[in-house]
C-alpha cells in the first residue's frame, strides 16, 4: 500500500521454539481493511501481501527465505539425507512408449534430469533419437514441457512449455523427420488441448494480460484458436467463443481419424458440456450431448463413425455410452458398459477390444470387453497398486501398460491382446529393495461413522509401539483420487523407519461422485473431520503418537492441514502446506480460482454460504495465543494457480498469533509454480527441506550408512 512502508528497516521480533533458539520473524506490518459480508465485519489486515509486484511484498519474501534457510542451515544431517535422497532418484524412468503413424514415442529421464526428454524410434527394436529434450531449454531446468501431441499423419510434434512453473504456456512445432524447430510460435495459452486436423491443430488461449498482472489478474474470455502449421499466431482463426460467459472454459479436438469434433465446455470444478459435429463440414451447427455442468463426459475414442464418452450422467460410479454424432440425442444412446460396484476410472480402445480401468477401494482392476460391452477378462496386476488402461492405437495388437504401487517404481508391461500374456518390457534399476516394505490397507470410522479407506506404508518388521515418526497425507476434494503411486522422495522417509499413511478423504473420486460431493460445499467439513479420524487411528494403533505425527498435503490439500491443524493442533507435531488455498473469502478473485466454487462455494452465494466458509477458513481461523504444530508452508513465486498471497497471508498472521514455541516458516521457492513441471533439482532441494524440519521437529535423528 502507497505510503506504508513494510518493515522499517525490517524490524524484527522474537519468538522462542522448542529447540530453545530464537527465531526472528520479519514484522509484516497491518493495514485497516476490513470487509462486510452481508452486514458481517472481517478484518483482512494482510491484504498488501496480495500485491505481487509490490517492494513491500518483495521485501517481506526475501526476509522471510533468510529466517528459514537460516533455521534450516543449522540441521545437522541436513546434507546427508539430500545425499541419500539424491542416490535414490538416480535411477532411469521411462513412460511406456505410443505409437503415431508407425513410430514409436516414449519419454526418459536418465535420472538426475530436471525434465524428461522425449525420444522418438520407427520402431521397437530401432535406436531411438532424441526427438525434444526440454532441459536445453533452459540453464536451471525450469522451462518444461507442459502438453505434446503427434500429427495424425506423423509429420509435425506441436508442443507447449510452461516458464518458472506457471500455468500460461507457450506453443511451438517440429518438424518429427528432421527434428528442426519451425518458425511457429503462440503465446498466452492456457487450460488447453492441442487437437490435430489436418495441417493444424485447436489450442485455447487469453487475451494478453496487463502488463504486471500476468500471475494474479483472473482469467476470463477463453477462446478456441485453430493454428495452421508454418504461419504466424497473428494469422489464427478463432473459431469459438463464448463473450456472455466470460468464465467458461473452452476446448475443441478431433478424433485421431479426424471424422469427428467435439467441443468440451467447463464452468467451475464439477462436469463439463459436450457438442459434436461432423468434421467434413465445419461450418455445421454444434449439435449437443449434454449442456448442463454438473456431470462429467470424457471422449474416448471413436469407433465405426459413433463416439464413445464415458460419463457419470445416471450413472455416479460412471459408465461408457456409443455416440452418433449426427443424432447425439439422449433416446439414440447405446450404453456400452455398464455401471458397476467400482469407480470407471478410465478407457481405452485397443487390439479391437475395450479395456476398461477400474477403482476398486482406491486401486485399479483391469478388465477387458468386446466392443459390445461382453466381458472377455481381467488382466492381472502384481499387487494392489494403480495400472494404466493398455497403451496402442485401435487395430494394435502388440500394446503396453504401466504399473506402480506405493513403493514399487512404474513398471513398463508389454501386452498381447490375442493371447491375453504379459510380460516385462522395462522395469527400474533402483538403489533400494522394495521387498524391504510393506503396504496395508485398512479402513477407520470418521466422525459420523463413515468408513474411511486409508494405505500405511513403511519398512517390513516395524514395531508398533507408538513412537515411529509417520507422516499422513491428505486431499479430499475436485473429485480427485489418492491412487497408489511410487515417489522416491519418501524413500528417505521411509528408510528411516518412518511411517507413511495416505488417507482416501470425502471430497475425493475414490467412490465415485457420491463421495466426491460429500466433502464439497457445506459438506466441505466431513474431509476435516475424515483426515482427523486419520490422525486418531495412526495414534490408536500406535503406528505413532502426537510428538511424532506430521500432516502434508497440497493446493486442496494444503487447504486441509490449514483447516485440521486450527481444528485439531494437538493432534500433529509438524504441519507441511503446500500451496494452500488459505483464505476461502476471497480464493475466488484470483486468476483460475473462479473455477473451484463449484467444490467450495463463494463468500457471496449465500450468508449461509459465507457463514460455512468462514467457519474453516485457515486465514481467517488461527486462534491468538493457540498452540500450534511446527510448521513449514510451502508456495512459489510463480504460482498462478493457488496464487501465493493465500500462503503469505496465512502465516503473517499465524507468525503473530502463535504462541511461539513452534517454529513457524514459509519456505517460497523462486521460479516455480503450483508443482506441475518443476524440475528434479527443485524437487530434491524442496524434499530435502521437508525432511529435515520433519525429523527435527520430532526430535529423531536420522542414521546414514
Amino acid at each position: 500500500m502507497k505510503g506504508l512502508t513494510l518493515l522499517a528497516g525490517l524490524a524484527f521480533f522474537a519468538i522462542s521454539c522448542t529447540n530453545n533458539e530464537k527465531i526472528k520473524y520479519p514484522v509484516a506490518h497491518k493495514d485497516n481493511v476490513v470487509d462486510d459480508y452481508f452486514g458481517h465485519k472481517v478484518s483482512d489486515p494482510y491484504r498488501w501481501l496480495e500485491d505481487d509486484n509490490s517492494e513491500e511484498t518483495a521485501k517481506w519474501v526475501k526476509a522471510e527465505n533468510e529466517v528459514t534457510n537460516t533455521f534450516l542451515a543449522k540441521i545437522p544431517y541436513r546434507d546427508s539425507i539430500r545425499k541419500q535422497l539424491t542416490n535414490f532418484w538416480n535411477y532411469p524412468k521411462y513412460s511406456a512408449p505410443f505409437k503415431r503413424a508407425g513410430k514409436y514415442f516414449y519419454y526418459k529421464n536418465n535420472g538426475l534430469q530436471n525434465q524428461s526428454v522425449l525420444y522418438v524410434q520407427d520402431n521397437l527394436n530401432a535406436e531411438p533419437r532424441v526427438l525434444l529434450d526440454p532441459n536445453k531449454l533452459s540453464d536451471d531446468g525450469t522451462v518444461a514441457l507442459s502438453a505434446a501431441r503427434v500429427s495424425n499423419d506423423g509429420k509435425y510434434l506441436a508442443y507447449f512449455v510452461a516458464r518458472s512453473g506457471s500455468d500460461w504456456n507457450e506453443g511451438y512445432v517440429l518438424d518429427i523427420n528432421s527434428g528442426e524447430k519451425l518458425s511457429d510460435h503462440l503465446q498466452w495459452i492456457k487450460f488447453s488441448g492441442i487437437g490435430w486436423d489436418g495441417d493444424g491443430f485447436y489450442y485455447s488461449r487469453y487475451a494478453k494480460p496487463e502488463a504486471g498482472d500476468e500471475l494474479s489478474q483472473s482469467n476470463e474470455y477463453h477462446k478456441v484458436y485453430y493454428h495452421r502449421v508454418g504461419t504466424s499466431q497473428s494469422d489464427d482463426k478463432m473459431v469459438y467463443d463464448t463473450p456472455e460467459h466470460p468464465k467458461r472454459l473452452s476446448d475443441i479436438n478431433v478424433t485421431r481419424d479426424e471424422k469427428i469434433q467435439y467441443l468440451t465446455e467447463y464452468e467451475a470444478s464439477i462436469g463439463n458440456s459436450l457438442y459434436v459435429r461432423l468434421n467434413s463440414d465445419k461450418k455445421a451447427e454444434w449439435k449437443p450431448v449434454y449442456t448442463a455442468f454438473d456431470k462429467e463426459f470424457q471422449v474416448v475414442d471413436d469407433v465405426d463413425g459413433r463416439l464413445l464418452v464415458m460419463t457419470n450422467y445416471k450413472a455416479p460410479r460412471y459408465r461408457l455410452v456409443s455416440i452418433d454424432p449426427q443424432h447425439p440425442e439422449e433416446t439414440n444412446w447405446v450404453e456400452t458398459i455398464l455401471e458397476s460396484d467400482d469407480v470407471l476410472s478410465n478407457v481405452s480402445v485397443v487390439g479391437g477390444k475395450i479395456c476398461a480401468s477400474y477403482m476398486k477401494d482406491a486401486h485399479t482392476v483391469l478388465q477387458l470387453f468386446q466392443p459390445d460391452g461382453k466381458l472377455t477378462g481381467n488382466i492381472d496386476l502384481p499387487e494392489i497398486g494403480s495400472a494404466s488402461v493398455l497403451i496402442g492405437d485401435k487395430n494394435d495388437n502388440e500394446v503396453f501398460y504401466t504399473f506402480e504401487s506405493w513403493t514399487v517404481p512404474n513398471t513398463i508391461y508389454q501386452y498381447d491382446v490375442a493371447t491375453g500374456q504379459s510380460k516385462i518390457f522395462r522395469q527400474p534399476e533402483l538403489k533400494f529393495n522394495p521387498n524391504d516394505f510393506e503396504t496395508k490397507q485398512v479402513f477407520y470410522a470418521s466422525k459420523d461413522g463413515t468408513k474411511v479407506p486409508m494405505f500405511i506404508f513403511m519398512k517390513k518388521g516395524t514395531k508398533l509401539n507408538g513412537t515411529n515418526p509417520a507422516l499422513l497425507y491428505g486431499y479430499g476434494g475436485f473429485n480427485i483420487s489418492l491412487t497408489p503411486y511410487f515417489s522416491p522422495a519418501r524413500m528417505v522417509f521411509l528408510e528411516q523407519g518412518g511411517v507413511y499413511a495416505v488417507a482416501n478423504l470425502r471430497g475425493g473420486g475414490e467412490y465415485g461422485e457420491a463421495w466426491h460431493e460429500a466433502g464439497t460445499k457445506m459438506h466441505k467439513q466431513n474431509v476435516f473431520d475424515d483426515c482427523i479420524g486419520a490422525g486418531e487411528y495412526l495414534v490408536e494403533k500406535k503406528y505413532t503418537d502426537t510428538n511424532h505425527l506430521a500432516l502434508m498435503g497440497g493446493s486442496n490439500g494444503g487447504l486441509l492441514v490449514g483447516a485440521v491443524i486450527n481444528q485439531r493442533p494437538d493432534l500433529f507435531r509438524v504441519a507441511i502446506p503446500q500451496v494452500g488455498v488459505m483464505d476461502m473469502l476471497r480464493y475466488n478473485k484470483f486468476t483460475i480460482g473462479w473455477s473451484w466454487a463449484g467444490d467450495y462455494g463463494t463468500s457471496s452465494d449465500s450468508e449461509e454460504m459465507f457463514k460455512y466458509l468462514y467457519a474453516y477458513s485457515p486465514y481467517h481461523n488461527i486462534k491468538k495465543g493457540g498452540h500450534y504444530p511446527a510448521i513449514l508452508a510451502l508456495t512459489a513465486d510463480h504460482d498462478d494457480r493457488v496464487v501465493p498471497a493465500h500462503t503469505f497471508k496465512y502465516m503473517a498472521r499465524m507468525q503473530e498469533y502463535n504462541d511461539g514455541k513452534n517454529p513457524t516458516l514459509v519456505r517460497i521457492e523462486t521460479k516455480a509454480g503450483h508443482g506441475g513441471g518443476k524440475p528434479t533439482s527443485k524437487i530434491i532441494d524442496e524434499y530435502t527441506d521437508i525432511w529435515s524440519f520433519v525429523f527435527y521437529e520430532m526430535g529423531v535423528e536420522p542414521k546414514f550408512n
